[in-house]
């Protein structure tokens, strides 16, 4: 079995940009860009902010005039945000609000807490310094500069940031294209009778769910009957237009689990087995596009679609996901930073005995912040997912003592 580093590193290896493959970018209205990822750098076309601007609603002074013991001017002007100001002649002050553009020949601005006012001139109750309450031009960002890389997945502040220079557009990497399908006679849609032996098919919803979180294009095969013949005839169909299959089930040893074979005939496995708890069984390879569907494709790679076997259970599948599927997801969109962020906290509780693999611990934050243990830590136990708030990262053979500090992953890096 291979350890969870190196079946990672397996998959984001293989996981070529659809941009870099030539397989797609698209210009989108930056309003609707949230969540893409960018394809090309977004270069300043300006200062940001673009001119001098005050910080505080005040008055801008010649700092001279003040420190020569005049501690009252006239008020020789008024400006507001969005209006352009006169030179300030010298003796005198000018009325000014947060954000306007402060007048040439000024050098500070003196918060209005800070002076008195009557008949028309201000009197200064503080003797300012060069540059107070001024914001520079380009304070923020220079002209020229790059202000989103290539490869940023894109936040409702990276739009921002990028409004802010009058990006009306931005390049991004089309959409993922992902093929999804579950297996298992005994699994139910909700609304239908619960035959005896059935169970509902909750990871059809959590898988699907995560991959519109990372914004895919999801089509559903739904449940596939657990027939040889039929897993691969629906992996050949999935394999036409979509750049991933993700399938959940089947991909143990059982005389039922028909997925690795079906896979083995009709592409590739580069990757079965991983020495984690939950989620043992996960499959990695690609299948074939027919010679008909590859005529129609001119990316690289045309010839295969990728695949991900998940494992049935639904804990297994919903963690296997959020440690490798979905960075593999970014990694084929062209984000540069997959890895999720993990934070050092306290367990405050004690288990006694280590695993022989890698585990992955249902946890979540208590309100001294420290660590409680979700009680029953079975691959399916689903309560556990919506209990936690994130993963404990548990080394192979490792106990853990109360008190100790251990690698958390909140469920806050991984969903999105």
């Amino acid at each position: 079995m291979l350890s969870t580093a190196d079946a990672l590193a397996t998959l984001l290896g293989a996981a070529t940009p659809v941009a870099l493959a030539g397989r797609g970018t698209e210009t989108l209205p930056t309003l609707d860009a949230l969540n893409r990822v960018l394809t090309a750098d977004v270069v300043s076309p300006l200062d940001v902010p673009p001119m001098h601007t005050s910080a505080m609603d005040g008055y801008a002074v010649r700092v001279a005039d003040l420190a020569q013991g005049s501690r009252r001017l006239p008020v020789s002007q008024r400006i507001p945000a969005g209006h352009a100001p006169q030179l300030l002649a010298a003796g005198t002050a000018a009325r000014i609000f947060t954000g306007a553009t402060v007048p040439p020949g000024a050098d500070a601005v003196v918060m209005q807490e800070q002076t008195e006012t009557a008949d028309g001139d201000v009197t200064f109750l503080h003797t300012p310094k060069a540059g107070e309450w001024i914001t520079a031009q380009g304070a923020d960002i220079r002209n020229g500069s790059v202000i989103l890389p290539a490869g940023t997945r894109l936040t409702p502040q990276a739009l921002g940031l990028a409004a802010s220079v009058g990006c009306a557009t931005l390049d991004v990497a089309r959409r993922l294209k992902v093929a999804v399908f579950f297996t298992g006679d005994e699994l139910t849609m909700p609304g239908e009778p619960l035959r005896p032996g059935a169970i509902y098919n909750s990871n059809r919803f959590t898988l699907s769910g995560l991959l519109r979180n990372l914004g895919c294009e999801v089509t559903d095969y739904g449940i596939v009957p657990d027939r040889l013949d039929a897993t691969r005839a629906t992996l050949r169909e999935a394999a036409s237009g979509h750049d991933l299959i993700l399938t959940c089930g089947g991909v143990s040893v059982g005389e039922e689990d028909h997925v690795k074979p079906a896979v083995e005939a009709e592409g590739r496995l580069a990757m079965w087995q991983i020495a984690m708890k939950p989620g043992k069984p996960l499959a990695f390879g690609a299948v074939r596009r027919s010679e008909v569907q590859t005529q129609t494709q001119t990316q690289a790679n045309a010839d295969e679609a990728f695949f991900i076997g998940l494992p049935g259970n639904p804990v297994s599948s919903f963690v296997t996901f959020l440690l490798f599927v979905r960075p593999f997801v970014l990694r084929l969109a062209g984000a540069t930073h997959v890895s999720p962020r993990a934070l050092s906290l306290r367990a405050d509780f004690t288990q006694a005995k280590g695993d022989r693999r890698n585990e992955f611990l249902r946890a979540r934050v208590n309100p001294a912040g420290g660590l409680d243990l979700f009680p029953n830590q079975s691959s399916a136990v689903l309560t556990s997912t919506v209990w936690g708030d994130g993963l404990i990262d548990n080394p192979p053979h490792h106990a853990i003592s109360a008190g100790e500090t251990v690698r958390f992953i909140p469920f806050t890096e991984l969903l999105y």
